[in-house]
């Protein structure tokens, strides 16, 4: 296991994802934290390395998601989560922006400082049962009726994961108004890169000194990777067997050796309940767990850890002071 540490040597900090990787969350209970997370997080804190907590949560205002997170027992405050609202509030702002909001109930006190009069622009977040057909259609008139309509998307998801299941994300009713409209979003939130180098910059960090730790190969993964950072999956929350082809199989590269991997659990390498197996981006057919690592070629970019975040600081040997 020495091996996957350096690859991940010069790290300094690390970006964790909250919802799927932290706690399975959302519906009447509130969530609830996934197995070793929360000492996953005191294990970060503990080691030394600077730590941000990056969300596209938009169902709550950032005070009330992080009280929610410590009733929960995680060891985190407000000052440590880049989340969209806030972002999105700073270029409404710097841009004299008047938006229609099409979001959460309990995300509308983030934009109480915004002028909303006569809107100028759209802004849409996971409003949830707010996706109705009439405050669609009337998102859509809105933008439909300026010269130069602008959609600021808080997000671009696909979908999530509650403790219910799968629910549709923001990304599904943004395309449909870009569709109507035929216009192109501006995303504020996970895989922008302006969001994550928000993050490395209240770090005070370089990107390829920092990894990502996500549940979502696209949002999590692929943007980090898009910003320059290392970036680690684990198979928690929305994690899909097979899900690293939403990248595209298109970009997947052609590997001497590679071929069909067994999606079972007796197929993957354990060590005690944990496995980790490296791949380059778009590839899911490649399988460097039985290889020298330092020798896959391309270099591997994206690490696929089954199992929860806790599995990252077992097979990686981070622990405190390193």
């Amino acid at each position: 296991m020495a091996e996957w540490a350096k690859q991940l040597a010069g790290t300094r900090a690390v970006v964790l994802d909250i919802s799927g990787v932290l706690y399975d969350g959302g519906g009447a209970g509130g969530g609830v934290p996934i197995p070793g997370s929360i000492d996953a997080v005191e294990k970060i804190k503990a080691s030394g390395l600077k730590l941000r907590f990056c969300t596209n949560e938009t169902q709550a205002t950032r005070d009330k998601f992080v009280k929610k997170l410590q009733r929960l027992g995680f060891n985190i405050s407000v000052n440590e989560v880049t989340a969209p609202a806030p972002a999105a509030c700073r270029i409404l702002k710097e841009r004299n922006l008047r938006p229609h909001l099409l979001i959460h109930d309990e995300l509308v006190p983030e934009f109480d400082q915004v002028d909303k009069a006569n809107p100028n622009c759209v802004v849409i977040g996971d409003a949830a049962d707010n996706f109705s057909y009439k405050n669609l259609n009337e998102a859509f008139r809105v933008l439909i009726g300026l010269e130069n309509p602008i959609l600021i998307s808080l997000g671009r998801g696909r979908y999530y994961k509650e403790t219910d299941g799968l629910k549709l994300d923001v990304g599904v009713y943004m395309k449909a108004l870009e569709y109507a409209c035929d216009i192109q979003a501006e995303v504020v939130g996970k895989p922008a890169k302006m969001f994550f180098q928000s993050a490395l910059a209240e770090m005070e960090v370089e990107p390829q000194q920092a990894i990502m730790i996500g549940d979502d190969i696209v949002n999590d993964v692929g943007g980090a990777q898009q910003c320059g950072m290392k970036a680690l999956q684990v198979r928690t929350g929305k994690y899909r067997v097979g899900e690293p082809q939403a990248l595209g199989p298109d970009a997947a590269p052609s590997l001497p050796g590679s071929g069909p991997r067994d999606s079972s659990p007796s197929s993957t390498p354990s060590i005690g309940e944990s496995a980790l197996s490296l791949q380059p981006p778009c590839c899911p057919l490649w399988d460097c767990s039985t290889q020298n690592l330092l020798g896959c070629t391309p270099p591997p970019r994206v690490l696929v850890c089954k199992g929860n975040v806790t599995s990252v600081f077992l097979l990686l040997g981070w622990g405190p002071h390193q």
